[in-house]
């Protein structure tokens, strides 16, 4: 693990917070992971622009995106992994040890590690659910909990990631997957408006494949006979199991997965 902390590279044990960073206090931060496609980081531009939106939703101030693109291109020629997975963090910073906005600088930090293998192909749904009208719905901010606890469930029935309705019984997303089914031929993804992440694998995959973002109702993960998952670490992946149901990685989920690969090799789509 190699770590870029407020402006410099940092050996991991001297890689310290504040005990009252409001990251850590209340999840007051944002943040994105990216990964690298041949050596170099992958959809900076992309990347950092739902990281912009995220803290402008949060009204935490934005670091320089110079800054950041610098960041990032430092840690991980340093860490000189074969491919990397890279986490980049921004917290309302020091200040505050209730709901209240700390006021002082935030705190910023890279993080690359190596990228580890694709995650299994196998999920679960759980019974609980995205607020589609929430503050922070479609914003990627660090309050996981939820995310955490679903994601301990899947890993405790065998499965790799936790696929949840919001407050209407419509298909939303993943922990930390966009999800998409094949009925009758053709590929659906839900809309934003359901309250799912904008990821940025969705978003480049709308952009070169045939999709419809259309509101599901949350069962036909039930009865698709294709499903897979979008994530920067996943790719397209096609799911082989869900709840214990076993489905094929269809042709349609195979050819969009080698037309993502395909945006794989520009390094900032």
């Amino acid at each position: 693990m190699h770590v870029w902390l407020n402006g410099q590279l940092v050996a991991n044990n001297d890689a310290h917070l504040p005990v009252d960073d409001h990251g850590l206090i209340v999840g007051d931060g944002a943040f994105e992971t990216l990964k690298t496609t041949g050596g170099s980081a992958f959809a900076v531009t992309r990347h950092l622009r739902r990281l912009r939106h995220s803290l402008d939703a949060l009204a935490i101030a934005v670091p320089d995106e110079d800054v950041l693109r610098d960041a990032i291109a430092t840690t991980v020629t340093a860490a000189n992994y074969d491919e990397s997975r890279i986490r980049v963090t921004v917290t309302a910073g020091s200040g505050s040890l209730g709901s209240g906005m700390p006021g002082g600088d935030p705190s910023t930090f890279v993080v690359v590690t190596e990228l580890a293998p694709k995650a299994a192909p196998r999920a679960i749904t759980v019974p609980w659910t995205r607020n589609e009208r929430g503050a922070t719905a479609g914003l990627k901010t660090t309050s996981y909990a939820e995310n955490v606890r679903s994601l301990r469930v899947a890993h405790e029935a065998g499965a790799s990631e936790a696929l949840m309705a919001n407050t209407r019984n419509e298909l939303c997303e993943g922990t930390g997957t966009n999800v998409f089914v094949v009925i009758d031929g053709e590929a659906f993804t839900p809309p934003l408006s359901s309250g799912c992440l904008a990821g940025v694998t969705r978003e480049l995959l709308l952009e070169v494949a045939p999709v419809t973002e259309r509101v599901l109702p949350f069962d036909i993960l039930q009865t698709a006979k294709e499903i897979f998952l979008t994530s920067s670490t996943r790719d397209v992946q096609g799911l082989e199991q869900i709840d214990g149901r076993q489905i094929a990685v269809g042709d349609l989920t195979t050819k969009f997965a080698e037309l993502f690969d395909g945006v794989l090799g520009t390094v900032d789509p």
